[in-house]
């Protein structure tokens, strides 16, 4: 059974939920993605390198005592050998199996190759090490890399493993997969939802850390949206189940890290191509190294130390494979999603990571992502209560924030059915009233088109406001108010301290925009834009150099969403829209959270170029050292396995 133990995100299937509970070790595989093999136990295999490493020590120390049974070739040949065996058959028979699978120049050919080279020249005790050290540094590596695997397995522990069902007054356990929609679900203090329903009762306070990474619990009200993976956290609770668990938020952000392996940055795809080339580069000229000087020593009077030679190939070999590189770049990019998730940032991929690190402009939507969005109605101007009746009864299947102010606000209207419901996105709705008069309700940009004469003084003012117009003529209009989110300013202050230029795009009144934008300290503001405007105006940043990410709530904005370098959304935990259009879901309603994104994907991808400096430097310098007879097997094993960890420890410093 071979030895070798190694990294890989345990793959599970379908979206992380039935995964298989067996670990499969993705190897260091020094040309392409290595294949997979089941890995030991990991008590039970630390007896082979032990054995090996006890063996190894006890040669040096009898051949250096001068110990007399020990003295002959062929009774250091079989020690070296039996101790050879417990480290070194895995893995040969990995490079054999590797072989037959295309994968030629893999990482165990190498190893096998020095090994059974020292031994044919004679090196014993150096055999033994290359395989012996190799395979405890690969066990300390897998150590290492198991700490960055469990930070995102640890997402497993937020998918709930059971359900209360009440049916009248009969309770059922059931698994969360087997609730249906509609099922009335009850939990009790400590319980974590199974399935993401609409809290009934009354309101309850529950911890989202698992879903956001918000320390404080959220207050969520009679008819709110009750989201798997929270916990109830100071009374029993009832739901009525919205989707099954397959659907849920859970599920989906589940899948989401999952995947998010898959998508690979620049940097690996980089370091993939570069191994293909590098790996048959590096074999071809220790082949020569070795082969060269032999024929060589085939000419009259030559001179040449063939066994000296073959050894330096081997050293050359052997600090060659670049592991380091294709365990550690991967691994900085999973730890920086797995830092990422657990501050409720969600990337779906590290290309995504890559991107944000280039990232010099940040748009903003503004309302709902700089803004509260939740609007109320300050002030109607010129409108009856019967004609607020048509406003709402207009107003009421929109789940747009206004439209929900407006509902909120004016109670009536509910004996009210209005025909011919027209949406026009960016502008506001048409409808016929139970008169057969047409209303408009929406911008006084909607009303201009419709040739309606609007007052100046709705043009002039700052706040956001409902203009109306019933048969052809101005009616009158609400007046809504919106509050900068808690920390929508120190959103603001962090990025301009990274240097990124922010602006903030709204349909609203220019004039609005604006005093926003003063308010929050923002570089830029451009208002009365429609959705097409807003995607014009980042090509625009796009064709002047910019790389440019746009915030957004991942449903109206989902245009601009798509063309910006990075969208991201944000505040929409549980919103599908947000999970298919956005490259990053931040779960919360921070905007400060899109500068703690764009400062992990920069960190992931300054430790990614630290990690390729280190591996290269150390090892070119070492591969020479080793080809001029400078360096030995001794060095050339410490100086791989440790190159190895230090590029591992490296990137698990993303974890903090």
């Amino acid at each position: 059974m071979a030895f070798v133990i190694t990294f890989a995100a345990t793959k599970q299937t379908t979206n992380m939920a039935h995964q298989h509970e067996h670990h499969s070790h993705a190897h260091c595989n020094c040309s392409e993605d290595s294949h997979q093999h089941p890995a030991t136990d990991e008590h039970s295999s630390w007896w082979r390198p032990a054995l090996s490493l006890a063996m190894l020590a006890a040669g040096i120390i009898m051949n250096a005592a001068g110990t007399g049974w020990f003295e002959p070739r062929w009774v250091q040949l079989a020690w070296y050998a039996v101790a050879f065996l417990p480290v070194g058959i895995g893995v040969i028979v990995e490079a054999v199996q590797a072989a037959r699978q295309g994968d030629v120049f893999s990482e165990f050919l190498l190893m096998s190759v020095a090994a059974l080279g020292a031994f044919a020249i004679g090196e014993f005790p150096e055999a033994v090490a290359v395989m012996t050290f190799y395979c405890i540094g690969e066990a300390l590596q897998d150590r290492a890399v198991d700490r960055a695997r469990r930070n995102i397995q640890s997402l497993l522990a937020f998918r709930p493993d059971h359900a209360t069902v009440v049916d009248g007054d009969s309770v059922r356990t059931v698994a969360p997969e087997q609730v249906q929609v509609g099922d009335l679900i009850e939990v009790k203090p400590g319980e974590r939802v199974p399935v993401d329903g609409t809290l009934t009762g009354h309101a309850a306070a529950l911890d989202t850390a698992a879903l956001t990474g918000e320390s404080v619990p959220r207050t969520i009200e009679a008819g709110g949206e009750v989201l798997a993976g929270m916990i109830a956290t100071d009374s029993v609770l009832r739901l009525r189940a919205t989707r099954p668990a397959s659907e849920s938020a859970v599920s989906r952000i589940l899948n989401l890290v999952e995947n998010a392996s898959e998508r690979k940055s620049s940097t690996e795809l980089f370091i993939r191509r570069f191994a293909r080339v590098y790996t048959p580069i590096v074999v071809g000229i220790a082949v020569l190294l070795a082969v060269v000087p032999w024929a060589m020593s085939l000419m009259p009077a030559a001179t040449v130390d063939v066994a000296q030679w073959v050894k330096r190939a081997l050293i050359f070999l052997v600090i060659s494979c670049p592991c380091a590189l294709v365990i550690s770049i991967p691994l900085s990019y999973f730890a920086g999603i797995g830092a990422a998730s657990r501050r409720g940032i969600l990337f779906k991929g590290g290309n995504y990571l890559d991107a944000l690190a280039a990232v010099d402009t940040v748009a903003f939507d503004k309302t709902g992502t700089l803004t509260t969005g939740q609007f109320a109605v300050s002030q109607v101007v010129g409108l009856t209560d019967a004609q607020l009746d048509i406003v709402a009864a207009i107003e009421r299947d929109s789940s747009h924030p206004i439209a929900r102010a407006i509902i909120a606000h004016h109670r009536g209207g509910d004996d009210v059915t209005v025909s011919g419901l027209k949406n026009i996105a960016g502008y506001g709705l048409e409808a016929t009233a139970p008169d057969g008069t047409p209303w408009l309700v929406g911008t006084t940009r909607l009303l201009t088109q419709h040739g309606v004469a609007v007052p100046d003084a709705l043009t002039q003012t700052a706040q956001t406001l409902v203009a109306c117009a019933a048969g052809g003529q101005y009616v009158g209009h609400l007046l809504l108010s919106d509050t900068p989110k808690e920390d929508a300013a120190r959103a603001i202050a962090a990025l301009k301290q990274r240097g990124v230029h922010t602006t903030v795009l709204s349909g609203d009144k220019q004039a609005l925009v604006q005093q926003v934008a003063g308010t929050l300290h923002a570089d830029d503001a451009r208002g009365d834009l429609l959705p097409q405007d807003k995607a014009a105006h980042i090509q625009q940043l796009q064709q002047q150099g910019h790389k440019v990410a746009m915030v957004g709530d991942g449903i109206n904005d989902a245009p601009v969403l798509a063309t910006s370098d990075v969208g991201i959304a944000m505040g929409t935990l549980g919103s599908d829209m947000a999970i298919e259009t956005a490259d990053v879901v931040i779960q919360t309603d921070q905007p400060s959270r899109v500068a703690d994104a764009i400062a992990i994907s920069q960190r992931t991808r300054r430790i990614a170029k630290q990690n390729i400096a280190l591996a290269l430097v150390i090892k070119v310098a070492v591969m020479a050292l080793g080809a001029l007879g400078v360096a030995n097997l001794w060095e050339a094993v410490f100086a791989d396995v440790g190159v190895a960890l230090l590029c591992v420890l490296n990137s698990l410093r993303l974890m903090r």
